[in-house]
Parts: C-alpha cells; structure tokens; sequence
C-alpha cells in the first residue's frame, strides 16, 4: 500500500488545470535530459555511498521521478502553465534512459 500512496495522493492533489500541449518539443527534450542525467546522478550518489547496487538505482530513479512530479505540480498550480502527463511520461521515459545508461558504463 506505501507503494501506492503517492500515486494516490496525485491523483486527490486537485490540481487547477492540465496543460494543453504537445508530445514533442523543446521542452519535452529538456524534460528527457534532465530526468536520464538526475536517475544517472543518484544512481552515481548511492554507489558513493557505498548502497548495494538496488538501493543505488533505487534512489537514482525515485529522485528523477519525484523531481519531475514535483516540477509538475509546480506548474499545475494556479497561474502555472498546467499539470501535463505528457511532460511527466518523459521524465518517466528519461529516468529510465538515465539508469540504463548509467548501468551499461559499469
């Protein structure tokens, strides 16, 4: 159930608006980058700290994630530009690229 509370809490958040926006673009590329470059980062924290290799990659991909719900609940506020699924499915994609990436140069 912890797993999905996040999930849930999301979803409750009473967002103001969704975006009205593309799938591709600028700002999709940088939402791409940065995810893959944060899950690489905390990924490359966690063996720092000597984490077994799990709880590394863990951490790498729930720190990508978790910045990029945030930066979109930022945006979801009133006056923002609006809550976009698309915008948050590249930061999942991105994560995702960024610890794969980062486990195929180990």
């Amino acid at each position: 159930m912890r797993r999905y509370l996040p999930l849930i809490l999301l979803c409750c958040s009473g967002c103001t608006h969704l975006a009205q926006d593309q799938w591709t673009g600028r700002d999709k590329a940088q939402h791409f980058i940065s995810s893959a470059f944060l899950a690489a980062a905390g990924n490359a924290y966690g063996e720092r700290q000597n984490w077994s290799e799990g709880r590394s990659a863990s951490f790498g991909l729930t720190f990508a994630v978790s910045l990029g719900a945030a930066k979109e609940l930022y945006d979801s506020r009133e006056g923002g530009s609006g809550w976009s699924w698309k915008d948050f499915t590249w930061d999942l994609a991105g994560a995702a690229t960024g610890y794969t990436l980062w486990n195929l140069g180990h």
